[in-house]
């Protein structure tokens, strides 16, 4: 299935936005193990979310599928090494071909139990909770930040504690912090010591209630629609100034692509302001889910780019830099890349397709950032859109609330 899509000339609405997913899978594996009597309120509707609900409560189920959620992944697979019982935890084939191996070295060092059931470094795994006696390990700061913080939230109940020693650059800092302020929430104190260093004491989380905030990183699209749109003015109620969320930084960046920001105690008005920079020099190490959002808005808006940081991207839910380089053609724009973890584009047009297919990888990003873009492209396609699901399951609804036009194509 296709979707093209019409935009309005002008978007004026107010749009509720998807609880954060980040909060809301912390929330969860964090109120586990605090045995909580309260349930995480307005926790996010969408299918990663889902499927770490249904997980922690298999009621006994042997095999746990996380389908292509690889945050439940990561999280799932140090909650279960200090959960009595032995599961195997998998997922799709394109998880079963996303590394876990720095993750599963880290949990056996604390004395975890995990077999590999096909591919070395690979789910699925077969884990045995057990009591973890283990009190330090060393970690390269520059793996994905859902490992640190797997390991973070399973800290306080490790028979010692835990130190963590981070070596080299701390990459996605802000994910990082996300995780200590949620653990905070329930009552456990994590201490940096000497920069790169974690203390975390054995302790106890607290039971308390907790409710997840609006998603920023579903707030980038509507902010990128701003920016492409004609005139417009969009409400988001449920974002504050002071977020968990290190995504938050996207509202400064959009700042020089046009659109401005004004808090009003219940969330945040979006206005056209007209004043874009030249170009766009950014890094993105602590925000590598807004890259594809600013790829495509950069390009469409004709203000060339260089974007570091992105080095996470090859292990996402696709390869995100080989994928945005090669839609991005299909627009017409020669994106390049370098090193691995930069993506540049310094105003070098080709030949762009007549009515351009986006594929979207099994990738909900890949959708939702290329999706405006038919704003200026109004013959583009977006292939398989139903992957939106995964973190932002009525995108499409809300962009039929502003006026958007869909069309099933094939």
């Amino acid at each position: 299935m296709r979707y093209r899509l019409t935009f309005p000339s002008r978007i004026h609405s107010a749009i509720r936005l998807p609880s954060s997913k980040s909060i809301s899978n912390r929330a969860l594996i964090i109120n586990a193990l605090a045995h909580g009597r309260f349930t995480p309120d307005n926790l996010s509707d969408c299918d990663d979310t889902r499927v770490m609900v249904k997980a922690l409560n298999h009621e006994g189920e042997d095999v746990i599928d996380v389908m292509a959620a690889g945050t439940a992944m990561r999280f799932l697979t140090a909650y279960l090494s200090v959960t009595s019982g032995t599961h195997i935890i998998t997922g799709t084939g394109r998880m079963r071909q996303r590394p876990v191996r720095v993750l599963v070295d880290a949990l056996r060092e604390l004395g975890a139990q995990i077999e590999y059931l096909e591919h070395e470094g690979y789910p699925p795994l077969r884990i045995t909770g057990k009591t973890l006696t283990g009190q330090a390990i060393r970690l390269r700061g520059d793996v994905s930040s859902q490992y640190i913080s797997a390991l973070l939230m399973i800290a306080p109940v490790l028979q010692h504690g835990l130190r963590l020693f981070l070596t080299g650059e701390v990459i996605s800092r802000p994910y990082i912090d996300l995780t200590l302020q949620v653990m905070a929430a329930f009552g456990v104190r994590a201490v940096w010591d000497s920069g790169n260093s974690l203390i975390i004491e054995h302790q106890s989380y607290r039971s308390v209630p907790f409710t997840v905030e609006s998603d920023w990183s579903a707030a980038s699209y509507w902010y990128q629609i701003t920016a492409l749109s004609q005139s417009g003015e969009v409400e988001l109620p449920g974002l504050f100034r002071n977020s968990y969320q290190g995504d938050s930084r996207g509202a400064e960046i959009f700042s020089r692509l046009g659109v401005g920001t004004t808090f009003t105690g219940q969330g945040v008005l979006l206005t056209k302001t007209g004043r874009r920079v030249e170009r766009l020099v950014e890094d993105f190490v602590d925000i590598p889910d807004l890259a594809q959002t600013f790829v495509v808005t950069c390009a469409l808006l004709d203000i060339p780019f260089h974007f570091t940081g992105l080095q996470t991207l090859k292990i996402k839910e696709t390869d995100r830099i080989a994928a945005l380089i090669a839609e991005m053609a299909k627009l017409g724009y020669a994106i390049c890349e370098k090193n691995g973890s930069e993506l540049i584009w310094d105003g070098v047009y080709i030949q762009p397709q007549e009515s351009p297919v986006i594929e979207t990888y099994e990738d909900h990003r890949m959708a939702m950032a290329f999706a405006p873009a038919a704003i200026c492209c109004p013959q583009l396609m977006i292939a398989e859109p139903q992957v939106v699901t995964k973190s932002y399951p009525d995108y499409w609804e809300d962009l039929k609330k502003v006026g958007v036009c869909l069309q099933i194509v094939g």
